[in-house]
């Protein structure tokens, strides 16, 4: 039961990370239809660059921030220079620019810090503590509580503000919107920037603790990409429900079937989560949470 206890946690800790993560990707699909494979160079570009800022003797709050304002940049960029001119193309068009541009992230992180571990400097390390003889990691405790704090105050933006319910109008129905004096192209790009920054603090928690930060941050990043198609493309509160029980899922396989099960191969904790994407399709083709499509011939 101890077992189960750390294994439940070390999964919320996961879980929380690919929350932040889907709802990176909900936020851009649901202002410009778009499903940004660029997500996980993004991640990983983020971590660097709060490493970098670390290692330039920033304190550490303040470098999640300098960087999490770089990689927003970044993303509104993207938007306005490369996809704002995709606008009407077909859609394959489009995935194959986001996954270039994943590319594109992945080699310029290469370029400015090659392929060795870095660590990150985080302030809680490897400390751990018990309590009731279950061994907890300050980092997962951070994780969940960081990661809960900023899914919160989106969920606030979303539907106490201005600009919250400027992006669900732009989202629901573009031209209603426009009429309304809601400019569609600049929720756009509000929803590329809100996604860097989502996306520099699911980096930072998946290279932090003993992790470290390297190129395979942005593999751990996409791995978040079922759960976002497990809880619904287009819902943010199935990005969050998607996005723990894929954590959940993915560790507690990784404690019991793998072990228990060796023929299955040693990474088999990382096909389950398709697996499961691929069961609930089946049942439910939009998500647990998504917003099935109504065709009239």
């Amino acid at each position: 039961m101890t077992d189960f206890a750390q294994f439940l946690i070390a999964g919320l800790s996961l879980g929380a990370v690919y929350a932040l993560i889907c709802l990176a990707f909900v936020v851009v699909y649901r202002a410009s239809l778009v499903i940004n494979f660029s997500l996980g160079g993004m991640v990983v570009l983020g971590a660097y660059l709060a490493y970098q800022f670390v290692a330039w003797r920033v304190p550490f709050f303040l470098a999640v921030l300098l960087a999490s304002l770089v990689v927003a940049l970044v993303g509104l960029a993207i938007e306005r220079l490369v996809l704002r001119r995709m606008v009407g193309q077909p859609v394959f068009a489009v995935i194959l620019i986001t996954l270039g541009l994943l590319y594109v992230l992945e080699q310029v992180c290469t370029t400015f810090w090659g392929y060795d571990l870095r660590m990150l400097g985080d302030p809680w390390g490897l400390r751990t503590f018990a309590v009731a003889g279950v061994t907890i990691k300050v980092v997962d405790l951070w994780t969940i509580a960081a990661s809960a704090v900023a899914l919160g105050l989106l969920f606030f933006v979303f539907r106490r503000t201005t600009i919250g319910i400027a992006m669900r109008a732009a989202a629901s129905d573009p031209e209603a919107a426009l009429a309304h004096g809601v400019s569609p192209r600049t929720i756009q790009g509000l929803a590329w920037a809100l996604a860097g920054v989502l996306a520099v603090i699911a980096g930072v928690f998946i290279g932090s603790g003993s992790r470290g930060v390297d190129l395979s941050v942005s593999a751990v990043a996409l791995r978040a990409f079922p759960a976002t198609i497990l809880g619904g493309l287009d819902s943010t509160e199935g990005a969050v429900a998607g996005g723990l029980i894929v954590g959940v899922v993915e560790v507690m396989s990784a404690a019991y079937i793998t072990p228990n099960a060796p023929s299955l191969g040693s990474n088999i904790h990382v096909v389950i989560p398709y697996l499961l994407m691929i069961a609930v399709m089946l049942v439910r083709p939009y998500g647990l949470f998504g917003t099935a499509e109504v065709r009239r011939a």
